[in-house]
């Protein structure tokens, strides 16, 4: 028998009659956690979104990072799903950290509700996972890997499934977990619901699209290659033996509250965390090599401010939930240029102003034109004054660019240009 329904408090309901995600069609108690979570107005995904997935429909939804996209699929699945029952509802996405993030948002919005969410994925033992799941759940959120063991091992099984969200689904293409995921699709229901949620849509997404959905509805928030417009873009050409040096100079002169810093190995990530700590810097590393336990600690110390710097690799590229990141810095130059477009929207999120700083060596030249053939969009060269820049080829006058002073880019002047003054407070 299921657990009795939460009841709304006196009053409750009136006063979210005229709530903006009430008019979305969202039950009452869904309302009333948005309302706790302090949403005040649904982001465009959000109101597109929420209306189809409540009626039932496939959908298929693309925006850039940060819009809202988890709350678009979860309000209105927990919304209909409504109360404790069999697993009926799968949501897969492409690493741990996402993994954990869904769940603990699938948690919170159905605080008022008696729904149980479980979370599936690797790196942790199968104990707790199996318990959860011999106890009974309504919608589990898993990796595709670790949910694949648990089937084989008959500990959970699909065949009350009514909803399938496949989320960051072009990050699950780059990780090459498509296999996986169409194994997974392939176990569940044909009669079902598909939610196909995705920063980008590139052609072999298009295909996974058009086999899993049916007759879905196309929600296209803003266009796709687009990175965030509240991010400020510089790019600090730099001799590859003085990229290190570059780094601490700019982390000592830079205003800053939080930054994370992408490397694209994970030797590199700890060699660059133990030469800031050397400089007075205190830094933590999230790479795959670390256990689920230290990239959790990690993840939760750089919310909660215990420490500034985050230096990771492409793991913590996609859908890390981190408000108030004011600096990414790409210590090495993304090889794939839609990487670029994700490593920089974890900064210049909720309408807040960002900065994406790249260091780039003359071996990564071809990497930056091909991001800026990706967006659309040069990238202005700069150089830090009174920096004693070694030799390099990218330093050498090609053409002179007037200085261009903004607010946000205090402290930064183009390359080839008369030095700005670099005594006002930057940020």
């Amino acid at each position: 028998m299921s657990d009795p329904e939460p009841q709304p408090e006196s009053g409750q309901n009136d006063s979210l009659d005229d709530h903006p995600f009430k008019a979305l069609g969202l039950k009452h108690k869904v309302v009333r956690a948005v309302v706790k979570s302090g949403y005040q107005e649904p982001t465009h995904i959000q109101a597109q979104a929420i209306p189809i997935v409540l009626e039932g429909r496939d959908v298929i939804g693309s925006s850039q990072t940060g819009t809202g996209k988890t709350a678009a699929f979860a309000l209105p699945v927990i919304s209909n799903l409504n109360n404790h029952g069999k697993f009926r509802c799968l949501v897969l996405e492409p690493t741990r950290e996402l993994a954990d993030q869904v769940t603990n948002a699938f948690r919170t919005y159905s605080k008022y509700t008696n729904l149980r969410t479980a979370l599936i994925q690797g790196g942790v033992g199968y104990g707790r996972q199996k318990e959860l799941l011999a106890k009974g759940v309504d919608v589990v959120v898993a990796t595709p890997g670790r949910l694949l063991d648990h089937h084989q091992q008959r500990t959970i099984n699909f065949k009350d499934i009514e909803v399938v969200v496949l989320d960051e689904v072009d990050r699950m293409l780059d990780m090459g977990f498509l296999p996986d995921v169409k194994r997974i699709v392939k176990l569940t229901p044909k009669k079902r619901q598909t939610l196909f949620f995705s920063a980008t849509i590139p052609s072999e997404i298009e295909y996974l699209a058009k086999w899993s959905l049916t007759n879905p509805f196309s929600v296209d928030v803003g266009q796709r290659r687009s990175p965030a417009e509240m991010v400020n873009h510089c790019l600090y050409p730099v001799a590859r033996e003085q990229k290190m040096e570059l780094l601490v100079r700019l982390l000592n002169d830079l205003d800053y509250q939080s930054v994370l810093i992408f490397t694209e190995r994970k030797l590199d990530a700890e060699v660059v965390a133990r030469k800031l700590e050397r400089n007075n810097h205190i830094a933590h590393t999230l790479h795959s090599d670390r256990s689920q336990r230290e990239r959790k600690l990690a993840l939760e110390g750089f919310k909660n401010g215990d420490f500034e710097i985050l230096i990771a690799t492409d793991v913590a590229g996609r859908g890390l939930d981190i408000s108030g990141i004011t600096h990414v810095v790409n210590y090495d130059v993304p090889r794939n240029a839609e990487n670029y477009v994700h490593r920089i929207g974890r900064t210049g999120r909720a309408n807040t102003e960002g900065d994406a700083l790249t260091l780039f060596s003359a071996d990564e030249g071809d990497q930056v034109r091909a991001i800026e053939a990706y967006i659309d969009k040069p990238l202005e060269r700069v150089t830090l004054e009174n920096f004693e820049y070694a030799f390099t080829t990218l330093l050498q006058k090609q053409e002179v660019v007037r200085p261009v002073r903004r607010g946000r880019n205090r402290g930064y002047i183009p390359a080839n240009t008369m030095p700005i003054n670099m005594n006002r407070r930057r940020r």
